[in-house]
């Protein structure tokens, strides 16, 4: 199903957001790269789900997001929009940047919050087990390290982007900068208030993630209490794109069972 794409204004920013399915909401917050096209993913879910996928403030078509310094501002954004969905609890789902996003969303205030759900999250740093530096990678490099299959790699960089396209993924890394320059893609203090997301939790992890290694899944899933954790095989960072249909069916086997 195609989803319907509208914009959706709260405290001043007006952000694109994509929408479709049926049944409880679902709140999905992409990573660094910007909102994804509605892809096999989002689809699956939304089968089963009132599927919502905003833009973040700041990213692509949505507004500048001047008023977003960091993650912590963006997290308090999105307090602001569960509230103007007028929709009870949601799922929250999100991925890297956005897994970042929704697990400071939910050591914040959870009572809008059905369920958390983390796709390889940024947020946190382990001692010892360094994390890529995207920021440093060149666009080649910083294709081909966010997928285990090479044929999505090369699939994406056999295409080359129209001035529109380019325009976006300019704005989304200035965006992304922002909130992750300094220091790099994680908070000093958020693993110490991960014991209050008190919700049914999972954790997903790529088992060949060059970003975020796969280690880090066992630090998140002790520091949520009660985390499921779940390693996918053959998949690297953007698992839900080079796995979908894998990490969809885990993604609703939580929801289903929580």
């Amino acid at each position: 199903m195609s989803p319907s794409v509208i914009y959706h204004e709260v405290r001043d920013a007006k952000v694109r957001m994509m929408r479709a399915g049926a049944g409880e909401p679902l709140v999905f917050l992409h990573g660094a790269g910007g909102l994804s096209p509605w892809g096999p993913f989002l689809e699956d879910l939304s089968k089963n789900f009132d599927v919502i996928a905003p833009e973040h403030p700041g990213f692509g078509d949505s507004g500048d997001g001047a008023f977003i310094r960091n993650v912590a501002d963006m997290a308090m954004y999105y307090l602001d929009f569960l509230d103007s969905l007028h929709a009870g609890a949601v799922h929250l789902v999100g991925t890297s940047l956005g897994g970042w996003i929704a697990a400071e969303i939910a050591v914040r205030n959870c009572s809008r919050i059905a369920s958390v759900s983390l796709l390889a999250p940024a947020g946190l740093r382990i001692k010892g087990v360094p994390i890529g530096d995207n920021f440093i990678w060149g666009p080649e490099e910083g294709t081909r390290n966010l997928f285990f299959n090479q044929a999505y790699a090369d699939k994406l960089l056999a295409v080359e982007p129209t001035e529109e396209e380019a325009d976006r993924q300019l704005t989304n890394r200035f965006m992304a900068t922002r909130l992750g320059w300094e220091p790099r893609w994680f908070s000093p203090s958020l693993q110490k208030w991960l014991h209050r997301i008190q919700v049914p939790s999972l954790v997903l992890w790529g088992e060949e993630d060059r970003l975020f290694p796969v280690e880090y899944a066992k630090v998140w899933g002790e520091s949520i209490p009660a985390a499921q954790v779940q390693i996918v095989p053959n998949a690297g960072h953007l698992m839900q794109i080079e796995c979908a249909q894998d990490v969809a069916k885990r993604l609703l086997s939580f929801l289903a069972g929580r």
